[in-house]
């Protein structure tokens, strides 16, 4: 049953362009209006219409069928997203994006949105110290500030009687994009209490898996640019082919295990005081209600301890080799079962040895959730692992390797009969701003960022060394007052060994005589010291823990 369940993923933040319910629309009034176009503070017009950046317009959704896997109509908030919610929202002109139409669209920057801008998301491996601990500390950061500009919803439309009763919680610019990974993948309410129905995912299991996460990621590193105020940032990659442990698992990176409880994250990191949320989908469910969004325990991980009748191990280089050189996007019924598949094949349901799917054996994507064995192996909440991110930039990485080799046409992605949710102009719930999941489906490049080991020979060997380079940058003057402090050593102690070969006064009658028994005093050498700076299981990745 666990094949029913299926993978993966991303994380945090909110304000004015990422994704869920802005404040601005989170009121009856707008509920109940069904129209959410907030003012631009640039100009105070609706959409900034009066400086050209959009207009509010009524939502324009896609007639084209599904697929079969979900047999209902009318019964989910997700359906035709987001017409349960609102049916006039912000349309942004090209360079725009935003709820309000406020910011740049990705890969483009300046006053008016005209300056192409590319940024590098790098191994985190080959960050700096101080980038390993920014990184850390920006995470925790997002993770201990309420978002000002977004809500999460607790409760359907319905249970909100229509708009006018709102059911909106307050959760820190982190855990929006936590709830919004259980959101889009948790199991559609039919009615009743315990009425469910599991087999419906509008991010996984199907062709916008990709798309989705990419789009969310980039969402994501947006929220975190402009909490901290660092244009640069980007989210790090983990690359994880022929990985024998959970290398990234330190304390100075995403936690260590404790000592004191396996399943625990160690008391020297700062992870190992997050509570997570949106775990308990089993209760969600046999009551017919919605995470609340309070926490809900300890972060969870045991890496290594997990189930092998579901994953032998962490993916190889081979394995990624295989998947990237399937020429096909999707194929058949474009779900689980799709064969020769590169998403299936990608996402882990279809063998990155065979590439025939619902395979017995997860792999690539989904086998790196199982192998982490604790909250990144429940698919709904597996966003509460920061570790997600790092997997999440080396998934969209892979991604990006087939985009370049294959060089899909835009017709290549399905258009219709794929699972609901997936289809080309199907808007990708939960986003406001609106996005289409074709909109993703083509290189990171146009998008405004660069994976490190896609780039050229001689820019790759560059980054790899740019860690050392920069370390003994910010050590070089310590190194030279260790030079200084040596060469004065060894001119005191010349000095010292000249000044003892002269003969001392008065004692002339020892000149001529042998000098043998004058000892020379041992050369001093220079003291130079190393500075060191710095449902269950229909919705779980199962796991033995």
């Amino acid at each position: 049953m666990w094949l029913l369940a299926a993978a993966a993923l991303v994380l945090l933040c909110a304000a004015p362009v990422a994704p869920q319910f802005p404040r601005a629309c989170s009121t009856e009034e707008a509920l109940r209006s069904k129209e959410c176009c907030p003012a631009w503070a640039g100009d105070g017009s609706a959409c900034g219409a009066a400086s050209g950046r959009g207009s509010c317009e009524d939502v324009q959704v896609s007639a084209q069928p599904d697929g079969p896997q979900y047999p209902f109509s009318g019964l989910d908030d997700r359906e035709k997203w987001p017409l349960v919610f609102y049916n006039r929202t912000c349309r942004c002109a090209g360079a725009y994006m935003g709820f309000s139409c406020g910011d740049c669209s990705f890969g483009l920057t300046g006053p008016k949105c005209t300056e192409r801008r590319s940024r590098l998301r790098r191994n985190v491996f080959h960050l700096t110290r101080a980038e390993r601990s920014r990184f850390v500390s920006y995470l925790n950061l997002a993770k201990r500030t309420i978002s000002r500009d977004y809500v999460v919803a607790t409760g359907t439309y319905t249970q909100m009687q229509n708009g006018s009763r709102p059911m909106f919680a307050d959760v820190s610019v982190y855990d929006v994009f936590v709830w919004m990974h259980y959101y889009v993948s948790r199991s559609a309410l039919l009615g009743p209490p315990g009425a469910v129905w599991s087999d419906v995912d509008f991010a996984h299991w199907a062709p916008a898996f990709l798309p989705w996460h990419r789009a969310y990621m980039l969402h994501w590193e947006q929220e975190i640019r402009r909490l901290t105020g660092d244009e640069e940032f980007t989210v790090p990659y983990w690359d994880w082919r022929d990985a024998t442990a959970c290398d990234v698992c330190t304390d100075e990176l995403m936690g260590a295990r404790s000592n004191l409880n396996p399943n625990l994250i160690s008391p020297g990191s700062v992870f190992s005081s997050w509570e997570v949320l949106c775990t308990r989908m089993d209760d969600y469910n046999s009551r017919g209600v919605l995470c609340d969004a309070t926490a809900e325990g300890p972060l969870l991980r045991n890496p290594g301890n997990h189930d092998r009748n579901l994953v032998e191990r962490i993916p190889t280089s081979e394995e990624v080799e295989f998947t990237v050189s399937l020429p096909d996007y999707d194929t058949g019924a474009m779900d689980r079962s799709a064969n020769m598949s590169f998403r299936n094949t990608l996402e882990g349901f279809g063998s990155p040895r065979t590439g025939l799917g619902n395979s017995r054996l997860l792999g690539m994507h989904a086998a790196l959730h199982v192998f982490m064995n604790g909250s990144m192996s429940l698919v709904q909440a597996s966003a509460n692992d920061p570790i997600f991110l790092l997997h999440h930039a080396f998934v969209d990485s892979i991604y990006e390797q087939w985009l370049r080799r294959h060089r899909p046409l835009p017709s290549q992605y399905p258009q219709s009969n794929a699972p609901i949710g997936h289809n080309s102009e199907y808007h990708m719930a939960p986003f406001l701003p609106l996005h289409r999941n074709q909109d993703y489906f083509l290189s990171s490049t146009e998008l405004g960022y660069e994976y490190t080991y896609l780039l050229g020979p001689g820019e790759r060997l560059s980054e790899s060394l740019r860690p050392y380079v920069e370390d003994l940058r910010q050590a070089w003057p310590w190194l030279l007052l260790a030079v200084l402090v040596g060469a004065l050593l060894t001119l005191a102690g010349t000095a010292a060994v000249l000044k003892a070969k002269q003969p001392i006064r008065g004692l002339s009658w020892l000149r001529g005589r042998s000098r043998r028994n004058v000892s020379a005093l041992p050369e001093s050498q220079p003291l130079i010291r190393r500075h060191d700076k710095e449902e269950s299981n229909l919705h779980n990745y199962q796991t033995t823990m």
